[in-house]
């Protein structure tokens, strides 16, 4: 695997939330010091693994859920490492002609997708913070892509958690919801300590604590809080619940995680 060549060299001795993440759903994209902490957080939240295939089975259910709606243009922001069914193998399954734009913030994990992408002329993924829309949304990766005039699934899963201010958030989800076309949507999952299950809060508290370690603290919130931020848009049945009841493929869910999903339709008036 290679890594980017620049003045700033990424720290390799820290641990990535987007490799312990890789490391959890089984993938091979990640280093000793990766898993080293993704072992501590299995120890205290041993939930972390199930609540990583989860949130990648809803993330699934949920590219199909757009796809049928007429999207086929995918922005995955805070991407990770497109590996273990990722956004691009899903849709492209479905749907040859789906085009997806990764981002992400962390070197190691655009510089190991680049080459999981190499040769791809449908995904591309592109450096840039999630928090400058402007800079995302003008990045060659992403402009030279999706077409704005175009419905695209805004995916925002397992992320927004990790940026501190609601109200940034809020703005956030607006500026990327309207930047594209009538029929666009949002995807989300997002971490909470708002559910009845008290091992699920105390999985996601122990999780909170354990993030800090990795750099990437979590800022958990409410259903009250998600509503609010996501007001623009229009969710689709059955709303806002926990990623194991999104739509469930299985028979029976799984047991609540503390990780709440929705999916909906970006409201006209709100562009």
């Amino acid at each position: 695997m290679s890594v980017p060549e620049s003045a700033d060299e990424p720290d390799l001795s820290l641990p990535s939330s987007a490799r312990i993440y890789d490391f959890l759903l089984g993938g091979g994209h990640n280093f000793a010091v990766d898993r080293q902490l993704a072992e501590r957080i299995l120890q205290v939240v041993p939930a972390a693994r199930d609540t990583a295939v989860a949130n990648r089975a809803f993330l699934g259910r949920a590219v199909r859920a757009c796809l049928d709606r007429g999207c086929r243009q995918f922005l995955d922001l805070g991407s990770g490492i497109p590996t273990v069914e990722a956004v691009h193998e899903t849709a492209q399954r479905y749907d040859p002609s789906a085009r997806v734009a990764y981002v992400d913030t962390d070197p190691v994990a655009v510089a190991i997708s680049r080459d999981v992408l190499a040769g791809s002329d449908r995904a591309t993924v592109t450096a840039a913070d999630l928090t400058d829309p402007d800079a995302v949304l003008s990045a060659p990766g992403v402009a030279g892509l999706l077409d704005p005039a175009e419905p695209t699934a805004v995916l925002a899963v397992s992320v927004l958690h990790y940026v501190a201010d609601d109200d940034l958030v809020a703005r956030l989800i607006g500026r990327y919801c309207s930047a594209f076309g009538p029929g666009s949507m949002l995807v989300l999952s997002h971490g909470s300590t708002d559910v009845d299950d008290p091992a699920a809060v105390a999985g996601t508290v122990g999780m909170q604590q354990l993030a800090r370690d990795s750099g990437h603290p979590l800022v958990l919130r409410d259903r009250g809080v998600l509503r609010r931020v996501t007001a623009g848009v229009d969710p689709l049945e059955p709303g806002l619940v926990d990623i194991t009841r999104w739509r469930c493929d299985e028979p029976a869910p799984g047991p609540v995680l503390g990780m709440y999903a929705l999916v909906g339709t970006v409201r006209a008036q709100s562009r």
